[in-house]
């Protein structure tokens, strides 16, 4: 990261934007992030543990903007975010046959690949950490899968949420997302375009964050789930962008072969 240039840093610099977000919003509600941070009001301390959490999300954000602790925000936040991860998977076996509990599971999983990323991004350049940033980075496929089956399973109604004056309308944003993700998993997958399908990706779930989360919070403002849902979505954005320019620059880094050199000839 140490050679790289702001602007193919600022996925870094959203993701931890996302995490202060999370960090002021637990402050003001006293409270995790609703169905996302998956703590069950039958836990001891419950609310302490939310101010607590709110206060290290809100550290580790501002730790990742500066270069000296970005490397300790990264981690921590990305332990933080593995322990609501793997809160979703005793929900996950005791509904199997629902995919809800597992798609919940890998939007947190998303966060946790993208302070992973973020970490290696931060990380010396020809560390052993570092060499593994294309393998990490590549890892939040999953991730985008999940994303389309979700759209897939909830596309009945997925059109309410989008606003009706975006054209050519709901309806159609609704298909063309779902389609989207599953492109670009297989544009990661593949290494096809895989830059810019991650860019483009990235500025699809900014646009869920600012087209319909920052919307609904201008309607509800005194909703603790909208607020809620911004702030995972906007760490989400993070975490796709920090992928997105790890995935541009191992791009830019390929060598490139090079045109094989003609003997000479004789001039006899």
């Amino acid at each position: 990261m140490t050679n790289r240039s702001l602007a193919s840093n600022l996925g870094l610099y959203v993701y931890a934007l996302g995490a202060i977000a999370l960090g002021l919003i637990g402050l003001a509600w006293g409270d995790f992030a609703t169905m996302w941070q998956r703590v069950l009001p039958s836990v001891p301390f419950r609310e302490p543990l939310a101010y607590l959490t709110a206060i290290v999300e809100f550290a580790t954000g501002i730790a990742i903007l500066w270069r000296r602790t970005a490397r300790i925000g990264a981690v921590a936040l990305t332990a933080l975010y593995s322990i609501f991860t793997l809160l979703w998977v005793p929900k996950i076996f005791a509904l199997p046959l629902s995919y809800d509990p597992a798609g919940n599971f890998f939007e947190e999983l998303s966060l946790v690949i993208g302070g992973a990323v973020a970490y290696l991004l931060v990380s010396p350049p020809n560390s052993g950490w570092a060499k593994r940033e294309p393998l990490v980075a590549r890892l939040y496929v999953v991730c985008v899968l999940s994303f389309g089956i979700v759209h897939i399973i909830d596309l009945p109604g997925l059109p309410s949420w989008i606003p009706a004056w975006i054209p050519p309308g709901p309806k159609f944003w609704a298909y063309a997302t779902t389609v989207c993700f599953f492109l670009a998993a297989a544009s990661i997958l593949t290494g096809i375009l895989s830059a810019l399908a991650t860019r483009l990706l990235t500025a699809m779930i900014l646009g869920f964050t600012i087209f319909v989360w920052g919307l609904k919070l201008l309607s509800t403002p005194h909703d603790h789930f909208s607020w809620s849902g911004f702030g995972i979505s906007l760490a989400m954005s993070g975490a796709a962008w920090a992928v997105s320019d790890s995935i541009s620059a191992c791009a830019r880094q390929k060598p490139t072969v090079a045109a094989p050199v003609e003997p000479l000839r004789s001039i006899a």
